[in-house]
């Protein structure tokens, strides 16, 4: 239920801070002291229409916050996980509105957004009025309050779910379908190119590899030369090692002639030998390593330039090949077996739509039951109303070849507000007031059935007094029993049901400047006795005025 209402800056309001109590609590004064600036201000923060007409004059911005404290296992706490919102403890909605217009929205202090604040605030406060166009009269909603009523929500879940099923069935036979047409007209293509693709047998990545393979194997060749010259010259005729050697060997019979005077010499012609023979060495063997058939170069580059064709052939990136290969291979298997498993789509389908088809029709069964039971439900708060000679009918019509995921019923609810007249929608049929009691007596049906955790009733009461205001209030003190319940009236006989009084009333502002302000009391049980007094004998309160409003008070047992 909303538990506090925090208001800054919002037309004639200041500075507002309203806790709010389970049961009836409803909200009194004269006409014009801002009861619908309270109700424009509670829109605001579950998602409704910004405006920055809204902010007070003089101010820069306005913002609304409400908090709730619902159930563990309402449906908004999902919402709020789904949106990866924290989603314990109480469900703050706090709007910002700037006088430019702009506006920002924070859920659980996180930002957000008007569609997701909207969102939530449909499953947590219902709005009814004389002007109403939420769920009870917006024709869209009615299947899902009838289901709600009859307790079907897990019938209509599972026939939502088989009408799912038979739809992807649908779909996956039409793309079948499709598919082997599509092979069929291409059947000759299709099988030269999966015959070309097969022998190929593409591999993914093995451009990158055989161009790299090819480049390499290409500078070897060029390297190869220069590194066989150089080997050349340390190995063949013209070596400088056996010169060397030999002059080495003669010096060293000269050493023993000239004691010292070669030994440098000698040292380093024999460093200069071993070096030149581990260069030989080097040059082997890099020959070695640089030798390749070159029938393999020429392979290589065969396999390169034919995956090249067939990707200009295919009109395709060479890596894909093995992609589409395996394509036109299920094309083509398609085309071969399509008929079977187009047999056993059609098959499935039946089926499909068979099983959605029986649980659907019992669906509409319940359905019809659950209907006129609404009907009675509604039809016996009608007198008290005074709308006995008033008729609610739940108006079905079952069609087996206009399915839906909702089944195959349309629900609309009508109403006749007299003998002999023809049943309409209620927007259309039924006047303001009438309306409004019409719309009382289904959300009584309804109150246990789905019903958001508060309900605001803004001056249902409009145009009716004496009986007719005293049913309103006992209807809205039952709805109480299992819902929160806010109502602004001008009626004295729901004024006396309610369990908290708010007075709300217009005064002079507190910094002395000239303008007035919207204030809000939560009245005790004699400023209560008065207010219910004044609404009973207008601007003079008589002392007859409050014994009467004592007496309203008082056989409702307050």
């Amino acid at each position: 239920m909303l538990v506090h209402l925090s208001i800054r800056d919002i037309v004639l309001i200041e500075r507002l801070d309203l806790a709010l109590a389970a049961g009836l609590s409803v909200l009194t004064g004269e006409t014009g002291a801002g009861k619908s600036i309270l109700l424009d201000a509670l829109s605001l923060a579950l998602g409704g229409r910004g405006d920055g007409g809204l902010v007070r004059h003089g101010a820069k911005q306005g913002e609304v916050t409400a908090v709730f404290d619902i159930a563990g296992d309402h449906r908004a706490r999902a919402i709020l996980v789904e949106n990866g919102i924290e989603a314990d403890g109480d469900v703050i909605l706090r709007r910002v509105q700037n006088a430019d217009g702009r506006t920002r929205v924070f859920v659980n202090d996180r930002p957000s957004s008007v569609a997701l604040m909207r969102d939530l605030g449909q499953l947590l406060v219902e709005i009814h009025g004389q002007h109403d166009d939420r769920a009870l009269i917006d024709p869209a909603a009615h299947r899902l309050l009838l289901d709600q009523y009859g307790g079907l929500q897990v019938e209509a879940e599972a026939v939502a779910r088989a009408y799912a099923a038979w739809k992807d069935c649908e779909q996956a036979l039409r793309e079948h379908r499709a598919r082997v047409d599509a092979a069929q007209r291409e059947a000759d293509f299709l099988r030269a190119a999966v015959e070309e693709l097969s022998d190929l047998s593409p591999i993914a990545g093995e451009e990158e590899e055989l161009a790299e393979r090819r480049q390499t194997m290409m500078r070897s060749e060029k390297i190869a030369t220069d590194v066989s010259d150089a080997n050349e010259e340390l190995s063949g005729h013209a070596s400088p090692i056996p010169p060397l050697a030999g002059l080495l060997k003669r010096l060293a019979r000269r050493r023993d002639e000239l004691p010292g005077l070669l030994d440098p010499a000698i040292e380093r012609i024999d460093v200069a030998l071993d070096a030149l023979s581990e260069a030989q060495m080097a040059l082997a063997a890099a020959l070695r390593a640089l030798e390749f058939d070159p029938r393999a170069l020429e392979q290589a580059e065969e396999r390169l330039f034919a995956l090249r064709a067939a990707g200009r052939k295919f009109n395709v990136p060479v890596d894909d090949l093995p992609e589409l290969t395996a394509r036109m291979i299920g094309d083509l298997a398609d085309l071969d077996a399509g008929e079977d498993r187009l047999h056993r789509l059609e098959a499935e389908a039946i089926e499909k739509r068979a099983a959605f088809a029986t649980i659907a029709a019992a669906l509409s069964e319940k359905r019809q039951v659950a209907a006129r039971l609404l009907e009675g439900a509604v039809m016996a708060e009608l007198p008290d109303l005074k709308l006995e000679r008033a008729a609610f009918i739940v108006e079905t019509a079952t069609d087996p070849e206009r399915p839906s995921a909702a089944g195959i019923d349309s629900v609309e609810f009508f109403v006749r507000t007299n003998p002999g007249t023809r049943p309409g929608p209620m927007m259309k049929v039924a006047s303001g007031g009438e309306l409004s009691r019409f719309l009382l007596a289904l959300k009584v049906a309804l109150a246990d059935r789905g019903s958001a955790p508060t309900l605001v009733f803004d001056e249902i009461d409009t145009g009716v007094g004496g009986a007719v205001a005293d049913a309103i209030g006992r209807r809205l003190a039952r709805l109480a029993g299992s819902v929160q319940v806010l109502a602004v009236t001008h009626a004295p006989q729901v004024a006396a049901r309610a369990t908290s009084h708010l007075l709300i009333s217009k005064a002079t502002a507190d910094s002395g400047e000239d303008r007035v302000e919207t204030r809000v009391a939560t009245m005790g049980e004699a400023g209560r006795r008065e207010e219910i007094a004044r609404m009973l004998a207008g601007e003079s309160v008589t002392e007859e005025a409050r014994a009467a409003a004592a007496r309203l008070i008082g056989a409702d047992g307050r």
